[in-house]
C-alpha cells in the first residue's frame, strides 16, 4: 500500500447502466489456493480475486512449498505438496490486512509439524485471534502472540494433532474453517458444531477436492465431520463474482435515479445472499437472470433498477449471511422511507474497524440519522432523498467503510469525500475504475 492516504470525493452519479462483472469471490479464491495447495499434482483456477488479502495467501502458500503460477490469461495454476507435505518457511508470513487469509492458515498449519510467524499491517495486528488460537491449541498446537492475541504471532504445529469436537461459541466461518482444516492432518474424525450457520465455502470446497466430510442437523444446529490424514484431488476451479462486491453495485443502482444495471455472474450462496434478501424485502427490485450452478456454487446475472426502499427490522438470524455488507446496508437504509433496525452484529466491532461506530460517524457526517446500539444501528432514512454530503468521512483503513462511502455519494447532494481509498485495493482494485464506466 502506497505511504500517504490518496483521498477521494465521489460525486452524484449519472444512472448506472449496462453490464458489469465484479472480480472473483473472495472466500472462494483463498480457499482454492489453500487446498490446490493441499492437493498432489495441478490445480487451476480461473477467475481468481487478485485483491491483495488473496495474493497474501498465495505467497504464504508458496512460502510453505507450493508452486502457484499465474498464466498471462489471468489462469492461476497451483502443483500442491499433498496433505502433511507443507514445508517450514524460512521467513514470517506477511498476511497484510487479511484475516481471512491467517485465521486459515493457522488451521493450516496447526496439524502439520511446522512453525511459522504471522505478521500484518497496523489494522490486522489490532484484531484478535484468540477464538481461533482456543480450538486450535485444544488440537495440539501451541501459540505465542502479542498481547489480547494479536499478531505478530507464532505458532507450533502439532503432529500428530488430536480430534476434536468443538462448539463455535460465537458464529464465524473463519473458525470453523480454521478448525476443519487442521483436521485434514488430524487423524480420526475432527468435528464442529454450529449453532447458527455460516458461509458454507469450505464444506462445499473440501469435499470438491476429495475430502470425507458430512454434515448433519442436530437439534436444529449443524454438525460438520470431516475425517483426517485425507488425500485430497485436483481441482479445475472457476470462482464466481464476489457478492460482497457485488452489493455496492447493487445499492448504488437502487439509490440513483434512473438506473438499470446487470451485474454477471455474482455467486449466490444461501449462506451468502443474505443482503439480496434484505433489500428485496425493502422493495429493491433486483431479478436473477441466467440461474445455474458453477463449482457446486450457485450463481445467476443480476439485474438491478433504481427503487423506492421502505426501512425494516433486520432479522439477527441472516447477519452470519451478510456479515460484510452492512455498511453498505447502512447506506441504503439511510435513504430508505422510515426506519431501518439491525441488532445482533457484534462481531462488525472486531472487523478491519470497528464497523457499527464507524459507519454511525461516517453516515453522520453526511447527513444520515443515525443511532448506534450495542449490537446494531438504527437509522431513519431520507424517504428517498438524497444525502447532503460533505465529509471528509473517516474509513479506519477499512476497504468495506471506504467503498460504502463512496455509494453514499453516488447519491449524495454535494459528494462524499473519504480520506483514503487505498485499502479498496484489498479486496476491490477495480471498484473506482467500474463505477466511472456504468456511470459514464
Amino acid at each position: 500500500m502506497p505511504n500517504k492516504p490518496i483521498p477521494r470525493k465521489f460525486s452524484t452519479s449519472a444512472p448506472l447502466r449496462g453490464t458489469m462483472r465484479v472480480p472473483g469471490d473472495k472466500s472462494i479464491s483463498h480457499r482454492s489456493l489453500m487446498l490446490g495447495a493441499l492437493a498432489v499434482g495441478k490445480t487451476t483456477v480461473t477467475g481468481l480475486l487478485e485483491g491483495e488479502d488473496v495474493l497474501a495467501t498465495a505467497q504464504a502458500m508458496r512460502q510453505m512449498g507450493a508452486e502457484i503460477e499465474r498464466a498471462q490469461d489471468g489462469t492461476w495454476t497451483i502443483h500442491g505438496v499433498g496433505v502433511g507435505g507443507l514445508l517450514q518457511p524460512a521467513q514470517a508470513l506477511a498476511m497484510g490486512n487479511s484475516g481471512t487469509s491467517t485465521r486459515l492458515l493457522m488451521g493450516v498449519i496447526a496439524s502439520h509439524g511446522i512453525s511459522a510467524t504471522f505478521t500484518g499491517d497496523a489494522s490486522l495486528s489490532r484484531r484478535p485471534m484468540g477464538r481461533v488460537i482456543e480450538p486450535l491449541s485444544l488440537m495440539g498446537a501451541s501459540f505465542s502472540s502479542s498481547p489480547g492475541g494479536t499478531l505478530p504471532l507464532m505458532i507450533d504445529g502439532s503432529l500428530p494433532a488430536v480430534p476434536v469436537t468443538y462448539r463455535l461459541p460465537v458464529a464465524s466461518a473463519q473458525v470453523k474453517s480454521a478448525v476443519l482444516l487442521a483436521g485434514l492432518n488430524t487423524p480420526g474424525i475432527t468435528t464442529v458444531i454450529e449453532p447458527v450457520p455460516t458461509r458454507d465455502h469450505s464444506e462445499r470446497m473440501l469435499r470438491g477436492f476429495g475430502a470425507e466430510l458430512t454434515v448433519e442437523e442436530v437439534n436444529g444446529e449443524r454438525y460438520i465431520h470431516i475425517r483426517g490424514d485425507a488425500e485430497l484431488q485436483p481441482q479445475d476451479i472457476v470462482v464466481p463474482g464476489d457478492p460482497s462486491s457485488a452489493a455496492f453495485f447493487i445499492v448504488a443502482a437502487l439509490l440513483v435515479p434512473g438506473s438499470d444495471l446487470i451485474i454477471e455472474n455474482v455467486g449466490l450462496n444461501p449462506t451468502r445472499a443474505g443482503i439480496v434478501t434484505v433489500l428485496r424485502a425493502m422493495g429493491g427490485s433486483i431479478d436473477e437472470l441466467n440461474p445455474r450452478e458453477v463449482g457446486g456454487e450457485p450463481v445467476a446475472d443480476l439485474r438491478v433498477r433504481h427503487s423506492a426502499l421502505t426501512g425494516i427490522e433486520v432479522d439477527p438470524k441472516l447477519a452470519p449471511s451478510m456479515i460484510d455488507e452492512f455498511p453498505v446496508l447502512f447506506v441504503a437504509a439511510s435513504a430508505a422511507q422510515g426506519r431501518t433496525v439491525t441488532s445482533g452484529l457484534d462481531e462488525l466491532r472486531v472487523k478491519e474497524s470497528d464497523r457499527l461506530c464507524a459507519m454511525a460517524a461516517a453516515l453522520s457526517a453526511v447527513g444520515a440519522a443515525v443511532s448506534e446500539t450495542e449490537d446494531g444501528l438504527i437509522i431513519e432514512g431520507t424517504g428517498g432523498e438524497l444525502l447532503t454530503g460533505g465529509g471528509p468521512v473517516i474509513t479506519h483503513l477499512d476497504h468495506r467503510i471506504a467503498m460504502s462511502m463512496a455509494v453514499a455519494g453516488l447519491a449524495s447532494r454535494d459528494g462524499v469525500e473519504i480520506d483514503d481509498t487505498r485499502p479498496i485495493a484489498t479486496s476491490f482494485p477495480g471498484f473506482e475504475a467500474l463505477i466511472a464506466k456504468v456511470a459514464a
